[in-house]
């Protein structure tokens, strides 16, 4: 087995969960109410994840400014998320939102100049066509 295997499975069943919980907690609370709520829990990791490592924390600031901005731009998109699940199907929703490595992959190619092999641009092609359906 791959030594990537198990962690990539665990981060499936997780992001699965992830995807669904907002669903019920919305039903209960305002969108924003759920995201403080669940920043506690990034925090609550965060903090565990800091004793494990103690003082081994690695201070880089270009990584730092990264990696803050990395934690504006995901609370921020599930902040969105949870008011479109609020508002619609989570069934489409989190399909739809499942599509953000096209993203991922458009800023590796400009950014980092990371190359796309075609089998790829096509399944990019198709996830593009897969939003069109969705949203219409």
């Amino acid at each position: 087995m791959k030594p990537w295997f198990v962690p990539a499975l665990l981060a499936l069943i997780m992001w699965g969960v992830w995807g669904f919980l907002p669903k019920l907690s919305t039903r209960v609370m305002s969108p924003v109410s759920v995201l403080i709520f669940e920043a506690l829990g990034v925090f609550l990791v965060g903090a565990a994840a800091l004793l494990f490592v103690g003082s081994n924390l690695e201070m880089v600031p270009k990584g730092m400014v990264l990696a803050v901005s990395t934690g504006i731009f995901g609370m921020l998109g599930a902040l969105f998320y949870l008011i479109a699940i609020m508002r619609g199907k989570i069934s489409t929703i989190v399909t739809l939102t499942a599509l953000y490595p096209l993203i991922s992959i458009a800023l590796a190619w400009m950014v980092l100049k990371e190359p796309i092999a075609l089998k790829e641009g096509v399944g990019m092609v198709l996830a593009l066509i897969a939003i069109v359906l969705l949203a219409t």
